[in-house]
Order: C-alpha cells, then structure tokens, then sequence
C-alpha cells in the first residue's frame, strides 16, 4: 500500500482533534470508486466503505454508509427511516452539503449536519477503509471508532 504524509482534510482535524488512531493512504484517483481503492490498496472492497450523500422527498440530505461491493436499497431505506423516497443528490448538491467533492467525500466534519445511516453490518468489520476527505485519500479505522464520532443510526439495506 502507498503511504505517504495524508493531506490535511476537515475530517483528518476530526479525527485528531477526537484522539482516534487512523492510517492514511494515499492511491492514483481516476475515479473508479471503491473498486480502484481496493485494487490500489489490495485490501477486500467488502472492508472498503462509501459515503454517500443523498436526500430525501423534501430534499432533506442525509448520509449512508455502505460497504464497496453492495448497493443501497433505496426502498428499504425509505421505509426504515420513516421518509416516502430517499434518492442520490446530484453531484454539485452533494459536494454543497458535504463541503467535499464527490469521489473524495468523507462522513467526518462535513459542511452541513446530516444524520448519518450505516449498513449494520460495517461495524461488525473490525478495520475499515474510508474516503479521508480527499479524492485519492483513504484512511483506516476501527469501526468502533466511526461508530463513536459518528453515532449512525443501523440500517439493513444492502443488496
């Protein structure tokens, strides 16, 4: 795995600021998602985990954390979280609500407050991999740690 010096993201000062041990990596970003960051990294994209902004019918954002290799079941999401629809923001509305630019976005110290939604099944990883913050960043942590910062609320919606 490249190591080098991690750039100094929002969520980087997070996690100092919070004391939480991570390892950052940095890969060649060419936009190819979890599945690039686990090939650059020879780590299982089961244990790579995306962060995606989406958004309610009222428009409302929120965040899902989802391992690399699954998809969101927008449906089953809607009804677990009591909304009508939940869908992806459009790009330029995600990286507005997040503070980061799609392809680099971390759930840590994002722009705007959202409530953060995690596939209950990512805590059950001890380790694992998450965007830091910065296209081509990558950082690795405990789960135990993302669930501190980040209190989510557990969902079973991969598919």
């Amino acid at each position: 795995m490249a190591r080098t010096k991690e750039p100094v993201t929002a969520a980087v000062r997070l996690l100092r600021q919070a004391a939480v041990p991570f390892d950052g990596f940095c890969y060649a970003y060419n936009g190819g998602g979890t599945a690039e960051v686990a090939h650059a990294l020879d780590v299982d994209l089961h244990h790579v985990v995306k962060t995606l902004i989406m958004e309610d019918e009222q428009q409302r954002p929120l965040i899902v954390l989802m391992h690399g290799d699954r998809e969101v079941a927008t449906g089953a999401l809607a009804r677990q979280i009591g909304v009508k629809r939940v869908q992806p923001c459009a790009p330029q509305t995600a990286d507005k609500h997040s503070g980061y630019q799609v392809g680099g976005t971390s759930p840590f110290a994002t722009r705007r407050s959202m409530p953060v939604y995690c596939e209950r099944s990512v805590l059950a990883l001890e380790r694992l991999y998450i965007n830091g913050g910065k296209r081509g960043y990558i950082i690795r942590l405990r789960s135990a740690d993302l669930q501190r910062l980040l209190s989510p609320q557990l969902v079973d919606v991969a598919v």
